[in-house]
């Protein structure tokens, strides 16, 4: 009986709890799940899981009048700055804020809505090729991932999101993407996304370059639907080249508070 006392008299709880976890999330820099939170502990320490839940809670209704908020995404729990003060914080870094063309993000789109999907069908809703930069740089932002072949001639790479897609966009899962009937025309949008303006036609590519991704081949056995009346230069071009920031078109939303 005393040693079971002296266990429950040892554990973390209250405010300390909330404290710890609060600096634990601090210093991550990024999101830590549950588990994670759990193992700050020795056995003795260890609250319960509702224990630390409500801590987490009481955090978040802490920080409300607070410049940062503790947000729940795919990963776990972090501390991040609130969105409506990026524009003050963003100040702190002197480069340009990243912004994506109008090609990544449409598909970046098909991909989340309808993956898995395979680059042909993506090209095959979209009436034009997909840059191979675009997908490079979707990949190397682990936005995406391959996640199996379609059972067709010539086995096309399937493409879906990753977590790292969903901590982006402050998502917990796909089932918080926004409904296609709430998304507004994507006209209405290009302002508020700051979308890079299309590149002159003489500008798109160097003369090294032509040729190269200007019209990929389809992929095996997907007709291609791309408009013989298209002009070429109306392909993806490629998108900015400023380095991988946080997402959504100003990368300093959701930056961590770290």
């Amino acid at each position: 009986m005393t040693d079971k006392n002296e266990m429950t008299t040892s554990m973390i709880k209250g405010q300390q709890l909330q404290q710890i976890l609060e600096a634990a999330l601090l210093a991550a820099g990024q999101p830590l799940s549950p588990v994670q939170l759990a193992a700050l502990f020795t056995d003795e320490e260890r609250p319960p899981t509702g224990e630390i839940s409500r801590a987490l809670e009481q955090l978040r209704v802490d920080c409300s009048e607070r410049g940062i908020e503790l947000r729940k995404v795919a990963s776990g729990y972090r501390l991040q700055v609130k969105q409506e003060l990026n524009e003050w914080v963003s100040r702190l870094w002197t480069e340009r804020p990243q912004r994506y063309s109008r090609a990544l993000l449409e598909t970046m789109a098909l991909i989340a809505y309808r993956q898995p999907i395979t680059r042909g069908e993506i090209e095959a809703v979209r009436g034009v090729s997909v840059s191979t930069n675009i997908i490079r740089t979707l990949q190397e932002r682990e936005w995406i991932r391959v996640v199996g072949h379609r059972d067709v001639p010539g086995k096309p790479a399937l493409f879906g999101t990753t977590k790292t897609f969903l901590d982006s966009f402050n998502l917990q899962n796909l089932d918080d993407l926004p409904t296609l009937a709430e998304i507004r025309d994507m006209e209405n949008l290009e302002p508020e996304l700051q979308l890079d303006p299309a590149p002159p036609a003489a500008d798109v590519r160097e003369p090294e370059d032509e040729g190269q991704d200007q019209e990929q081949e389809p992929e095996q056995g997907q007709a291609s639907t791309e408009e013989p009346d298209r002009p070429a230069d109306e392909a993806d071009g490629e998108e900015a080249q400023d380095e991988p920031g946080q997402p959504v078109a100003e990368t300093d939303a959701g930056k961590p508070a770290t």
